[in-house]
This record gives C-alpha cells, structure tokens and sequence, in this order.
C-alpha cells in the first residue's frame, strides 16, 4: 500500500514532535534555566508593557473630553492626558500613605493598650457565665484559662507584628532603591509605547500579514482585540466600583461614628478590586479592628458590611462593572483561586480578564460546532 504525500508529511512532523518533546522532558532543567533567563532579561519590557496598559485604560478616555473643537491643538492631546492620568495615580499613591501609614500606627498603638482591657472584659464575662449558669461552670473550670498570660501573649504578639511590619516597609524601600534601574527602563519603555501605540500596532500587523496565513493573521488580531476590550473595561469598572465601595464606608462609618472609618474604607476599597471574595477579606480586617476597641460596634459594623454589600452587589456592581468580563461567578471564583496560588495579587486581577477571553473564546467555538453538526437547541437546553 503506497503512502501519500500528505500522509508522510504528517507522520515526519508527528515523528519531530515526539524527538523534541522526548529531549524536552530529558533536559528539562536546561530548558526551565533558559526560561527563567529570557523572564528575567525581559521583565522591564514586561513590566513597561503593563504600566502602559493600565495608564493607557484612563488616558483614553481623559483624551477623548481634550479641545474637542480646537484642532489646533490636537497634537496636544495625548501628552496633556497622559500627564493629568500619571499625576491622578501618583495623587492616589501618596495619599493613600499619607492616610494608611499613620492609621497602621496607631492602629497599633490602640490594639497593644486595648488588649488587657478586652481580655479583663472577656474574664467578667465567662465568670458572670458562670454564675447565671451554673451548670456551665465545670466546663468553664476545665477551661483553666490564664487570662494575664494570654493577654501579655497577645501584646507581645502584636508589637513584633508591628516591628515586623516597619521592618518589611523598609525592606521594601530598599529594595525599590536596589531596582530603580529597572523602574527607570520599564517606564520609559511604557512611555514609548503610549506615545506610539498605534504605530507599533500597524507594525505588528505588517509583520503577522508578511509571515502567517491571512485566516490566521486576523484570528490573532479578532483575539487581541477581544482580550484589549475585556482587560480595559474589566480594569476600569472594578477600580471604579472599589473607589464608590470604600467611600461608601468611609461616610456611612463616620455617620454611625465607628472606629477606623478612613482605614477600613481604604483596605476595603484595596481588596474590592478582587470580585467575589475580596471585600470579605476586607470585612475581617475591619472586624479585627473593631472588636479590640468595641465588640458591639464590630457587630454593628458586620450589620453595615452586609447592608452595603447588597447595595453594592445589586444596584452599583451591574452599572459600574455590569457585564464586562462575561465570566459566570463560578468561573470567577476559580480564577481567583487558581491565579490567586500561582502568582498571588497580580495572579488574582490577571487570571479573571484571562478566564473571560478563554471562555467567551470557547463558547464561540462550542456554538459554531453545534450549528456545523446541525444540533438542535432542544437537545441541549434545559
């Protein structure tokens, strides 16, 4: 039987295949070395890509509200707006420090001189337990718990925690220091690429036309343009709804006249940029707080944690955000988990964009397969 051209053709690719997958997982380190080393050498141009990415989000649309009527000063637009989008996120920035790190203080402060007082608070509690109860004071007895020694455990706990933190703080200055080389060549590289964006993007396509087949070519550009639309609106909606979320409870906490209104709102407003799970870890930060001065305010505090959340989850969420990542919040909370493992925070807003693409990615295909075979809707809706 006599093999056609078409048949060998496939046979020696699957053959070249099999020999380099075969010395792949033979030379396995030398390949995982050579990876790292590429990362490495191409982390600035990475990380300038992304700086350009995310300024890129707000100067868009600060551009399109610039001298609308005024064509002379067209050629201005881009730099005004590119710098009245670097001055809000360093405004941002600085303010957030200026407001986070003395409330870190005296958070800590606070905590050390309130916790002997929140355990004596604790010890009445349980004894005046015991003494409605009675039936409960052998099991209280068993307990045989040493208040002075937990309390002294708690403070000391507290104040290296605290030390650790000003510790990592200015681990973290020096290190900044250490790589301000690299700081220097991303941004510069992100502002290249915001200054040319659209030149680079002609570039790219001259390219991908001259090399790849033209189905090809505009799969990848249909794909690009997908991912752009999905990291954009998603990066912009869930800042926005973050900021509405933390000055939420930042007015309704002074309102109410809670603890910590400034910092709660802050570290809400920082972990609400994670859907579905972020504000709770925001919640127990808060709560953390609250109980060592107050345990009926943390209470209360919960009850405006869920009034809040409901309001935010129904009327501002859908406006704000609404359904610009497309991704079902099962998918969500996988993506959370999964990027959240792999590569922690950045893991977290990177994963869920991704999944989204991926996944309005597949149901196009999963339908243009339904409709290729003739499957009905009958068959496969519930």
């Amino acid at each position: 039987m006599e093999i056609s051209k078409q048949t060998k053709k496939h046979l020696i690719q699957i053959l070249v295949i099999g020999i380099l997958l075969y010395c792949g997982l033979e030379h396995f380190d030398v390949i995982l070395n050579f990876i790292n080393f590429l990362i490495a050498l191409l982390m600035p141009f990475l990380i300038g890509g992304s700086i350009a990415f995310i300024l890129n989000v707000p100067m868009k649309r600060i551009e399109k509200f610039l001298f609308p009527k005024n064509k002379k000063l067209e050629k201005l637009k881009r730099p005004v707006a590119y710098i009245l989008t670097l001055l809000a996120v360093i405004g941002i920035f600085v303010l957030s420090l200026v407001v986070v790190i003395p409330e870190l203080g005296n958070t800590a402060a606070t905590l050390v001189a309130q916790i002997p007082k929140a355990f004596s608070s604790a010890q009445y509690w349980v004894e005046d337990l015991a003494e409605q109860w009675p039936a409960l004071q052998p099991a209280i007895e068993d307990l045989n718990i040493n208040w002075s020694a937990v309390s002294s455990s708690i403070v000391a706990f507290v104040q290296t925690a605290a030390s650790g933190l000003l510790d990592s703080g200015v681990g973290f200055f020096s290190g900044v220091i250490s790589g301000v080389t690299m700081f220097v060549i991303s941004f510069t590289f992100s502002v290249y690429v915001i200054f040319q964006k659209e030149k680079l993007a002609s570039q790219a396509k001259q390219v991908m036309y001259a090399i790849l087949p033209e189905k090809a070519t505009e799969k990848i550009i249909s794909v690009a343009s997908l991912s752009n639309q999905i990291f954009s609106s998603f990066l912009s909606g869930q800042c926005l709804e973050a900021v509405i979320l933390g000055t939420m409870f930042v007015v309704t906490m002074s309102i109410f006249g809670l603890p910590y209104a400034m910092l709660n709102g802050i570290v809400i407003a920082i972990t609400a940029l994670v859907p579905v799970v972020g504000a709770f870890i925001g919640c127990a930060v808060g709560i953390f707080l609250i109980v060592m001065v107050d345990p009926m305010q943390a209470v209360w505090f919960i009850i405006l944690f869920f009034v809040l959340q409901q309001i935010e989850e129904n009327l501002i969420y859908p406006h704000v955000v609404g359904n610009s990542v497309g991704l079902p919040s099962i998918w969500v909370l996988a993506a959370v988990t999964v990027g959240g493992n792999l590569f922690g925070f950045i893991g977290i807003l990177l994963f869920i964009p991704l999944c989204s693409v991926l996944y309005t990615l597949f149901r196009e295909f999963i339908k243009k397969r339904l409709f290729a075979r003739k499957v009905s809707e009958s068959k496969w809706k519930v």
